[in-house]
């Protein structure tokens, strides 16, 4: 089969099925033919899957590529381990490594059907857990236990007095599921691209808000945003009991970040008070708050339109928000990914 092969990629794969049994350990064997333990490992899982005809790489009809498939996995690995790369990194790697030039309007094209991905680079916060889905998973499931004998929100330590639900408070209905956060747009915001024939610019009146716009995104229920001046716990609760008056009759499961409003015990304790169970994000994991997507696209929605003084603003925020959270699509993979139905419908 050696004599016989036609090109160096079988040669290659041939010849390492052969210092395997001749005794080589698999870096052994790929080490011989060029190639590291990472593609002599890939390769011995297919021998051992299918033979040589698993083995065996299929270049279809046409010219065969540049870069083989084992040379692709090659490349793939060096890129993993030094990455991020700008494009003319990734040309002298290739040109350096394999002797092969790409140009330059088709890199682009290639290194997407290897899987990478073109974009700009972000942040990754150090206070975030490494399993934040499975941590929000189990809270979600603690505030459906409706068997616990102890508030979901109390902690140890915590004064033991007003932890009671308020006695106009019906929970008894169902549960409402809801997303809770602060933002601060302002009239100047610009996240639409629009057409213009001449320079693109737009005259702004000069407007400006300092007041915090603090939404609740209903997945079940009745949704709202209410400006405060600011996001003090006071304010919050205030907000929470506009919550449970836009929604009576039931319990509110709320999803919420660790801010220092939301978690300080005051907050807790009255959230608990107005039959309202408030579920934390892991620390840094605004990911999972579909709330987020629904700021963005307000902004998006209202940043060609022009305003001209604030009270203006704070009522064009109210009804682009009404219109958005129309939706539920926001947090569809939310609720399918974390809700319990068989909980919930109890």
């Amino acid at each position: 089969m050696l004599r016989e092969a036609e090109d160096d990629a079988r040669l290659r794969r041939i010849g390492f099925v052969k210092n395997l049994y001749l005794g080589d350990t698999v870096p052994e064997a790929a080490e011989r033919e060029g190639r590291s333990p990472a593609t002599g490992t890939r390769w011995a899982n297919e021998w051992n899957e299918g033979g040589f005809e698993r083995l065996m790489p299929s270049f279809g009809g046409g010219r065969p590529p540049k870069l083989d498939e084992d040379e692709q996995q090659e490349l793939l690995e060096l890129l993993r381990e030094g990455q991020p790369w700008k494009s003319q990194e990734i040309q002298h790697l290739i040109k350096q490594e394999f002797d092969v030039e790409y140009h330059p309007d088709y890199l682009g094209t290639f290194l997407r059907k290897l899987g990478l991905s073109y974009a700009k680079p972000r942040p990754k916060r150090p206070n975030r857990p490494e399993n934040p889905e499975e941590i929000l998973d189990e809270r979600v499931g603690d505030a459906l236990d409706e068997e616990s004998d102890e508030p979901h929100n109390k902690r140890e330590g915590d004064d033991e007095d007003g932890w009671v639900v308020d006695d106009d408070v019906c929970t008894d209905g169902g549960t409402v599921i809801g997303f809770f956060d602060a933002s601060q747009p302002q009239p100047y915001d610009n996240s639409r691209r629009v057409w213009y024939v001449d320079d693109p610019h737009v005259e702004r009146p000069l407007v400006k808000t300092e007041e915090s716009a603090v939404g609740f995104y209903a997945l079940n229920g009745e949704s709202l945003v209410s400006w405060t001046e600011d996001e003090k716990k006071e304010r919050i609760c205030s907000v929470l009991e506009e919550v449970r008056e836009q929604n009576p009759g039931k319990r509110i499961l709320l999803v919420l970040d660790k801010h220092g409003s939301h978690i300080c015990e005051y907050t807790r304790r009255r959230a608990h008070r107005l039959g309202i169970d408030l579920v934390f994000l892991p620390s840094g994991s605004p990911h999972l708050n579909p709330i987020e997507q629904v700021w963005k696209q307000l902004k998006w929605t209202m940043s060609p339109i022009i305003v001209h003084n604030e009270r203006e603003f704070h009522e064009l925020v109210k009804d682009v928000f009404d219109q958005v959270t129309q939706r539920v699509s926001f947090a569809k993979k939310w609720a399918k990914k974390f809700l319990d139905f068989g909980k919930l419908s109890r």
